[in-house]
């Protein structure tokens, strides 16, 4: 095991992925090499087929990268067996995903505490009390999901993603399936989760607003690293996102040489 980094919660290191063979052969990420620092919100943009979910993927061990390495939280996790990186996700990551995955027959107490069980563990029911009252749920714990809103919907998933305090959250487009309040109050707790507890999120997102949260804006073009904006607006987002077109044109190697910090 390597000594945890100070820095990455998160760590690509000239990270390949290669779908197919032959004349079939897709190259969704080529050599990215990016950092995702610790106790800060990193929002993931590209266009479409830029390799933005495949890079939450390898980042988050569901994928393994065909050349490269990924690091999470010190560990390198690119020769991981499926036990281990089962357990990996587990103990010390969390999800929230566009379509919540929550368990419909369960109540959102249940729901909330369903990885530990599922681990074998006695959740900590303090802490599942202090997360549901964070998101704002304290009084529907006993509910099910089809007796709750998108919003509400997505507060469990955030709740699930929180209660275990995982070294890194993954948001796969979180805010999607949400109108736009909604999808702001959803953004600011992911914001409060960095600011107030310190978590590490990586959110994967095509919306401007949602990246204008971030602590750092990463942009992906081809496959490639394109650019990086720090604490940008959304303006400055939307800007960047109409001009990547021109970075495509640019010869291989070019901005992806630099990487993230």
């Amino acid at each position: 095991m390597n000594a945890p980094e100070t820095g990455h919660a998160v760590r690509l290191d000239a990270v390949s992925k290669v779908y197919g063979t032959g004349g079939g052969t897709v190259v969704a990420l080529d050599g990215v090499t990016i950092g995702v620092p610790r106790s800060a919100l990193t929002a993931v943009m590209g266009p479409s087929g830029s390799g933005k979910s495949t890079f939450l993927h390898c980042a988050a061990g569901l994928d393994r990268p065909t050349t490269g390495s990924v690091t999470l939280d010190g560990l390198d996790i690119t020769g991981l067996g499926e036990v281990a990186l089962t357990r990996l996700r587990r103990d010390r990551i969390g999800f929230v995903f566009q379509s919540f995955n929550l368990m419909p027959a369960l109540t959102v107490l249940q729901n909330v505490t369903l990885p530990s069980l599922l681990a074998g563990q006695e959740p900590d029911r303090a802490r599942v009390a202090e997360v549901i009252r964070r998101v704002g749920l304290a009084e529907r714990t006993g509910h099910r999901p089809d007796e709750l809103s998108g919003g509400q919907q997505q507060r469990v998933a955030i709740a699930r993603a929180l209660v275990n305090r995982p070294a890194v959250i993954f948001a796969d487009e979180p805010t999607g399936a949400l109108d736009t309040r909604t999808a702001l109050d959803v953004l600011g707790l992911l914001r409060e989760s960095v600011v107030e507890g310190g978590q590490t999120v990586v959110m994967v997102t095509h919306d401007p607003v949602a990246a204008s949260y971030a602590d750092q804006v990463v942009f992906l073009a081809d496959g490639r690293f394109a650019d990086r904006l720090d604490r940008p607006s959304a303006d400055q987002v939307a800007a960047r996102m109409t001009h990547l077109g021109a970075w495509e044109g640019r010869p291989a190697g070019g901005a992806s040489k630099g990487g993230v910090r």
